[in-house]
């Protein structure tokens, strides 16, 4: 999870049940490439009520902004401008469409289309 206050991003150190997970590493990546300090420290349930922003990340959440919080609307209720900006960059690197300057893809080549076909 990440918190997005005063164009900050703050986020649970690893000790706090949070996993080191790969799509974490590449927001805070992301995030000090475009300048956006991200701060690892324990994050009161308060935070989350005041925040302008918020997401989860993870290998199925991608990058996930989040709505609500205990039914209180977070920011504007829309992914926020930071939250697309990390999002827009991480896809575009994933999907080739930015250059991978950061060495996340292995490119497997393969060379002669193959058929693929199912026998009973």
């Amino acid at each position: 999870m990440f918190v997005v206050h005063k164009e900050r991003i703050y986020t649970p150190p690893l000790g706090n049940s949070v996993l080191p997970g790969i799509t974490r590493n590449s927001v805070m990546h992301i995030a000090h490439e475009l300048g956006i300090p991200v701060i690892e420290q324990i994050i009161p349930r308060e935070m989350l009520y005041i925040c302008d922003e918020l997401f989860f990340s993870g290998t199925a959440a991608e990058i996930t902004p989040i709505r609500s919080v205990d039914k209180i609307t977070v920011g504007h209720g829309l992914a926020g401008p930071i939250t697309k900006s990390i999002r827009k960059e991480f896809y575009s690197i994933v999907n080739g469409v930015a250059d991978d300057r950061f060495g996340w893809l292995t490119p497997v080549p393969v060379p002669v289309k193959q058929p693929v076909s199912v026998t009973a």
